[in-house]
């Protein structure tokens, strides 16, 4: 049986701005963004270009349900989870080159 790959992740900007979303190839993910194929959007027009945080998933269902949580949450909460891996808020994108 094949198994998926499903990511859940927080971009940001230098102050931050942060965007919450859900990929199944954060490579290609960066690609769009950085050479901005849906012009207009959030990602664009904030500049939230940075990958903070990512978390794996294997199945869509739960990867969906973390997303909706994430988005729920103070963006307090949201920071703290973030500096709890990348305290220095380094662009992760840099892991996958």
């Amino acid at each position: 049986m094949k198994q998926y790959n499903y990511y859940i992740y927080i971009l940001g900007n230098s102050k931050p701005v942060l965007y919450i979303g859900i990929t199944n190839s954060l490579k290609k993910r960066e690609w769009e963004y950085k050479n901005q194929i849906n012009p207009g959007s959030f990602v664009e027009k904030y500049k939230c270009f940075k990958l903070l945080h990512f978390e794996h998933f294997t199945d869509i269902n739960a990867a969906i349900a973390r997303e909706k949580q994430l988005k729920r949450w103070h963006r307090e909460w949201k920071l703290n989870l973030i500096k709890q891996n990348n305290p220095t808020f380094r662009d992760l994108f840099e892991d996958f080159k």
